[in-house]
Formats: structure tokens, C-alpha cells, sequence
């Protein structure tokens, strides 16, 4: 099954100048632990965002997405409304094409892939519109002769009834063609702008005791090409420095912190030491003196509080691989190849479905 699900991810392959806007939408009944309706959209094979019926709502799932979504707040909107009233249509999709086939009954996943790719060089786009219909491919929209092709002799039915509707085909070759691009367009000028920005970090000392080292703590940067490092008499320094990772923010930005043990050095030599932050792409260095007056901690007139205005607490974001694992497990199979020929499928049997819905592991 994942092998199928890897090439279905395969099959947009995007170069340099390349750009696709995917959308994956799922309808299943009889199916146990899988939502009854999930959608997820993709641009260059990302995840951007993720909504089943378990959830109940469309989530972000990349910082720039959710910057869109603060950003332009009407913007998202209107994208999530479309997608609700779509989720209507393919769901009375999913009823036309039980009661065509005369399958109420059992385990039934209907599925489709649609989008578009669009070529920033020759402005050459591509549209694309694919169903899948319990664990076969069903029906492709044919962009070039405005109709549709019944992958399966199931599908015949159907097909001759869609062909008939010229309005509902010049709905579907609007969207592939102007909609989607201008949709795909608008996302890569905000993912550009997001991730090609620079912030500079706040910068603080930090320390818990008076014995323990002192913490040179940057958080709020971007991107996170960033290095620090503490010097003596203007020198790097090595010896009695901890340097640590660079971790995220839950804002999508990020934080470091190199830790100076000076436990061997008199209080009168503190002065000669300082702190350097250099971020990529940002010719000045945040240089911080060592200063017990500037130095938060948790002891004294200037307690260090827990808060985000004082140190932001790291946040390691989970990659969410819901919604490929559930495409994954119902096999879709729009984008395998083709035999040249083969018989008409035997009728759909629920407990083989329900097998290959649900593999052993």
C-alpha cells in the first residue's frame, strides 16, 4: 500500500521552475478508525493544510500558512467556505455512485486528486481531475476534448451522464485552468515573502544561580542559519563555552543559547568578555557585553520569570502524516499504470476491501 501511496506522491514531480497545487479528498463508509470525510491540500507535495470530520475544522499545518491565515483573515476564509461547500458536493458524489452501481451496502472509499501545475517559465499550466473509487481508478477528466474517460467499466454510466453536463465540465475546466493556478500563484508569492524574511532575535543574559554559567540566550530569528559564540578580549573562545542547538518557536521562528562557565574567572574580568549573534545574510553581529547589571536570574531584585517575555519555551512541532497514512491505506490508485486491457472487476466483496483497507502490519 505505501508503495502505491509513494507513487501517487510521484507523479508531479516538480522541477526548479515547476509548481503544483494538489488537492486530496476522501469519502469512506464501513471503514473503522478512518474518518468518514478528510481533505488535504498540497503545494510542491507539502502538506499546507489538513480538515476530516473528526476535526471539524481546516488547520495550517506550515508556519507561512498560518501567517496567511492571521494575515488575511477573509482570504482564508473564502478558501475554507469553498472547501466546505465542495465536501457537500463530492459527498453526494459518493451517494450517485453507490446507487449507479447498486453498492449501499459494505465498505465503500471514494477518493479524488485534483489540481493543477503551472510552469513560472513558460506560464504553461496543467490541469488535473482523478477519481478513484473503491481502490480503482474510476474516472480522469480529459482537459484537451472536455470530457471524461471511465478508467473502470463501472465508471460508463457515469461517464455518459458527466459528458452530458457542459456546465458542470466548463465549472471543472475553469477551476484547473484560471482558479487553481491564481490560488497556486497567491500561495507561492506569501511562502516566498515568509520564507525569504529575516528577523533579528532579542537577545538576553540569563542565569539561574550566582554559581552557574551565564546564559547568552537569542530567540525570535529567521531563518535559522544563525551562529553565537562568546569572546575574550574581542577573541573566539572555546574553553568553558557550551554552545547549544538551535531549537523552534512555536511561531515558527527560533532560538540558541551558549552557556560561559565563570567559575575561574574573577568578578573584576568580567568586562572583558562578550557575547557575538551573527544571522546569515545580515552583515552586523548582535554583540552583547557581559554585564552582571543587565543579567536576568532567578535570584535577587531581577528575578527571572517564566514567561514568554522572557525566554520562549521550545515547542518541537509533530509532523502530521494522518492524512497520508489514510490515503495510503485505502490504495488509491489513480496515478499507477495502466494495463493495456483487463476484464471488468468482480463485484466489490467488503471483507476483501476491509483487508486491504486495513493491512496487517
Amino acid at each position: 500500500m505505501m508503495k502505491l501511496f509513494l507513487l501517487l506522491l510521484c507523479c508531479h514531480v516538480s522541477s526548479p521552475v515547476k509548481h503544483s497545487l494538489t488537492f486530496y479528498l476522501m469519502v469512506s463508509s464501513g471503514v473503522p478508525n478512518i474518518p468518514d470525510y478528510l481533505v488535504m491540500a498540497n503545494i510542491d507535495e507539502v502538506i499546507m493544510a489538513y480538515s476530516d470530520s473528526n476535526m471539524g475544522t481546516h488547520e495550517p499545518r506550515q508556519d507561512w500558512v498560518r501567517k496567511l491565515r492571521k494575515e488575511e483573515p477573509q482570504y482564508w476564509q473564502r478558501s475554507v467556505e469553498a472547501c466546505m461547500n465542495y465536501q457537500e458536493l463530492f459527498k453526494a458524489q459518493t451517494d450517485s455512485f453507490k446507487q449507479h452501481l447498486n453498492q449501499t451496502e459494505g465498505v465503500h472509499v471514494h477518493q479524488q486528486i485534483s489540481g493543477c501545475d503551472w510552469d513560472d517559465e513558460t506560464e504553461k499550466v496543467h490541469g488535473f481531475n482523478k477519481y478513484g473509487y473503491n481502490g480503482e481508478d474510476f474516472l480522469t477528466f480529459a482537459m484537451e476534448t472536455e470530457t471524461w474517460i471511465a478508467e473502470n467499466p463501472q465508471a460508463e454510466m457515469i461517464k455518459q451522464e458527466w459528458d452530458g453536463n457542459k456546465f458542470d465540465i466548463a465549472n471543472k475546466k475553469n477551476f484547473l485552468t484560471s482558479e487553481c493556478p491564481a490560488w497556486l500563484k497567491t500561495y507561492l508569492n506569501y511562502e516566498k515573502s515568509f520564507l525569504q524574511r529575516t528577523d533579528l532575535p532579542s537577545v538576553s543574559l540569563l542565569q539561574k544561580s550566582p554559581s552557574s554559567p551565564v546564559s547568552c540566550h537569542a530567540t525570535g530569528f529567521y531563518p535559522d542559519r544563525a551562529m553565537m559564540f562568546w569572546r575574550k578580549d574581542g577573541e573566539e573562545i572555546h574553553e568553558d563555552v557550551e554552545l547549544g542547538e538551535i531549537l523552534p518557536n512555536h511561531d515558527g521562528s527560533f532560538q540558541m543559547s551558549a552557556d560561559l562557565n565563570l567559575s575561574s574567572v574573577p568578578p573584576e574580568d568580567w568586562r572583558r568578555y562578550d557575547c557575538v549573534f551573527h544571522l546569515s545574510g545580515v552583515k552586523d553581529h548582535i554583540v552583547t557585553k557581559l554585564d552582571k547589571a543587565v543579567i536576568r536570574t532567578n535570584w535577587g531584585k531581577t528575578a527571572l520569570r517564566n514567561s514568554k517575555d522572557n525566554m520562549t519555551v521550545p515547542i518541537t512541532a509533530a509532523v502530521v502524516v494522518l492524512a497520508a497514512v489514510l490515503i495510503a491505506a485505502v490504495g488509491f490508485t489513480v496515478y499507477k499504470k495502466k494495463k493495456a486491457s483487463r476484464p471488468a472487476p468482480p463485484p466489490v466483496n467488503s471483507s476483501e476491501l476491509s483487508e486491504r483497507l486495513n493491512p496487517e502490519t
